[in-house]
């Protein structure tokens, strides 16, 4: 089949209304998902199989000022949370409540406590900071960009951003004709993405400079290699999205191993100058979490433990207690939570000014941040009473999809909470995105959905190291998009209806 008839076949059917499953011929989606298959872009089934990865046929349009404000700005608000998260103090003082709300962040404070003392007696811990953090943005109607959430824990699909990216230049250039017909604008040039290679330029720097630093201390076994530890879910489906940034980090000079908390928990113990040393390795130079954000990330039924989750939770502390470039680290969660967002949000820009920010910067940032209410016995009396409950979505602590709550549903949500309840929840302005000008065709399981009312979101990847940028960009480290049906409110690829996306740039 050629492209002048696929072309024709594109036309007639739109024109038509027909079958979405008629819309593209499948000829050309079983080439393009034998290209995500071949380029890592998949899901590992049980069996040990790969399912692709749900994509759009043609990527999403941006306005370049739009696009270029988010750039200058993710930056800063990075640098913001890389030092809130080392104020200890503060992170202990202002999430106390909401610690004795949420039984998970009540562990995860205990930790805190654990590593950094209190206020009367603080610790130093170890462990070196490496902030990989994504920024959740939609380009909301009314008030412009504005963040969903900050992503400081097993903040993934860097890599598959980037592939995302390469995969609509693949459709571009193998049928042009399909990729002009779901394209919103002829003249819109796609927005460079190099996620994988910043990421693991951020991380090869913080690895290489622990390395360094045990070199400087005379460490006698300095031929091994610069190694980065990823710390995994057992059973883990997201392999390929991680693998690919292994592979990346490889190219740089950097052995990388995989292990979860569970084997961890047997496999560690410390060297000389508060060295890691992993069983049967020999001494880390980072640690990298990808799992560690939910509960069941810490659970082993057979340890039979009267305490739930303690010994894995202690595994994670033993690492902070070592010289190692870390991330996630305790204080990066809670600096992360829903509620330290809020928090943020609720307070003028000025306030910024104590963790490092100009005036200037501060106001940037703020401009950025939704609106967020905590809950409480006189929110839920406006709520029920004053409020448009169509502009709110209700959001507890959690990471990943399944969450959140919207609309007349809120109502109900809040009036099962107990008042012990409220402090671990948050309401937050709702953002309704541009829908895509142009339909465009979805493709899930190797099927086709014609989508009139796609969204977007746009994820931008930051990468810092003690404090300070560690990429060729300021710290900016590439994006992810993830669209989904303005009808539906879950839109993670992983766990919800979003399909993976990418840019192109507009000078309207």
């Amino acid at each position: 089949m050629t492209n002048e008839t696929i072309n024709n076949q594109v036309a007639n059917n739109r024109a038509a209304n027909t079958d979405p499953a008629q819309f593209v011929s499948q000829q050309v989606i079983e080439d393009i998902i034998e290209w995500e298959i071949m380029h890592g872009v998949a899901f590992r089934q049980a069996d040990n199989s790969a399912r692709h990865v749900p994509f759009s046929i043609a990527p999403m349009t941006i306005e370049r000022p739009v696009y270029e404000h988010l750039l200058s700005v993710t930056p800063l608000i990075a640098k913001l949370i890389s030092n809130v998260s080392e104020d200890h103090d503060f992170l202990q003082d202002s999430l106390r409540d909401m610690a004795k709300a949420d039984p998970f962040f009540g562990r995860l404070m205990e930790l805190h406590l654990q590593a950094h003392g209190d206020a009367q007696q603080r610790k130093q811990a170890a462990r070196q900071p490496l902030l990989l953090m994504r920024s959740d943005f939609m380009d909301d109607r009314k008030h412009g960009a504005k963040v969903i959430e900050f992503n400081g824990i097993a903040a993934g699909m860097g890599p598959f951003g980037q592939r995302a990216t390469q995969l609509h230049h693949f459709v571009k250039e193998q049928w042009n004709e399909v990729y002009q017909h779901w394209l919103e604008d002829d003249l819109a040039i796609a927005a460079d993405n190099f996620g994988m290679q910043q990421l693991a330029l951020g991380i090869a720097t913080a690895t290489h400079k622990v390395k360094a630093h045990f070199s400087d201390l005379g460490e006698k076994n300095d031929t091994q290699k610069p190694t980065f530890l990823m710390v995994v879910q057992k059973d883990e489906d997201n392999v390929y999205d991680q693998h690919l940034l292994e592979v990346e980090l490889q190219k740089q000079g950097i052995r990388t191993l995989r292990r979860t908390f569970e084997q961890l928990s047997t496999q560690l113990s410390s060297g000389d100058n508060q060295r890691l040393i992993l069983e049967g390795v020999g001494a880390i130079d980072t640690v990298y979490l990808r799992a560690g954000y939910q509960y069941t990330d810490y659970w082993v039924p057979e340890l039979n433990e009267d305490i739930c989750c303690h010994t894995l939770s202690q595994t994670r502390l033993f690492i902070e207690q070592h010289y190692v470039a870390m991330n996630a680290t305790i204080s990066q969660q809670l600096a992360t939570s829903k509620s330290m967002q809020m928090l943020l949000t609720m307070m003028p820009a000025q306030d910024y000014t104590r963790w490092g920010l100009t005036l200037e910067e501060a106001q940037r940032v703020k401009s950025v941040l939704a609106d967020m209410k905590p809950v409480s016995m006189q929110t839920i009396e406006w709520f029920n009473h004053s409020a448009d409950k169509q502009e709110w979505v209700l959001k507890n602590q959690g990471e990943g999809g399944g969450h959140c709550v919207f609309g007349e549903d809120i109502t109900e949500t809040i009036a099962n909470l107990k008042a012990e309840e409220y402090d671990a929840w948050a309401l937050m302005q709702r953002l309704y995105p541009h829908e895509r000008d142009t339909p465009t065709i979805a493709v899930r399981d190797g099927k086709q959905t014609l989508v009139k009312d796609l969204v977007s979101e746009i994820g931008l990847f930051t990468a810092h190291y003690q404090g300070e940028a560690v990429t060729e960009q300021n710290g900016y480290a590439g994006y992810l998009i993830r669209s989904k049906p303005a009808s539906e409110n879950e839109g993670g690829i992983h766990s919800g209806q979003g399909i993976l996306d990418s840019l192109v740039l507009t000078d309207k």
